[in-house]
């Protein structure tokens, strides 16, 4: 088992995918880790639409491929699709705080622990933000009330090889006082 610094250290946004297919198990166990994030008065506000299914896959890589970006999506073999649910805070919270408040924090945690679980099988994982969303909607039956936050691709790298990070130093992102 990697210990959790070395798995921030070798989590990377997977851009070749190879043919073998995600077992369903190992889908369900990056749910399973994502949905114990903390969020904002326990709210939980997410919801996701697991996709494995080979045919409906390749629908929703072809959403992603918008603006000339994300065309080596098309090899993914699953993706996770995180919909923004309505918030619940507590009823001393709410009166001072929109019910979105802490939603995006919240998701992005949820997303970052869903691929943190992802690289731990082995799993190479994508989070994409350009995609058709109307097109997205339509393939999955999604409700156009609800907000589509991110689409994460996710199958087995095709290169196991983890490329050099390209970070900010620490002393120009942290200041102790």
């Amino acid at each position: 088992m990697t210990d959790f610094f070395e798995l921030t250290k070798i989590r990377q946004s997977c851009r070749d995918y190879s043919d073998q297919p995600v077992e369903r198990e190992k889908l369900v166990k990056c749910l399973e880790a994502a949905r114990l994030t903390p969020s904002g008065c326990n709210s939980q506000p997410w919801s996701v639409v697991a996709v494995d299914d080979p045919k409906i896959a390749a629908e929703v890589a072809k959403t992603t491929a918008q603006l000339g970006v994300n065309e080596y999506i098309a090899k993914a073999k699953a993706f996770f699709i995180i919909l923004e649910e309505r918030a619940k805070l507590m009823p001393a919270v709410a009166r001072i705080l929109d019910s979105q408040y802490w939603a995006k924090g919240d998701l992005g945690a949820f997303t970052y622990a869903l691929t943190l679980q992802a690289q731990e099988l082995g799993l190479g994982t994508c989070i994409l933000g350009v995609f058709d969303r109307p097109k997205l909607r339509e393939i999955l039956k999604i409700d156009n009330e609800k907000p589509i936050f991110m689409v994460v691709a996710v199958g087995y790298p095709a290169d196991p090889k983890i490329r050099n990070k390209q970070r900010k130093n620490f002393d120009e992102l942290v200041r102790f006082v």
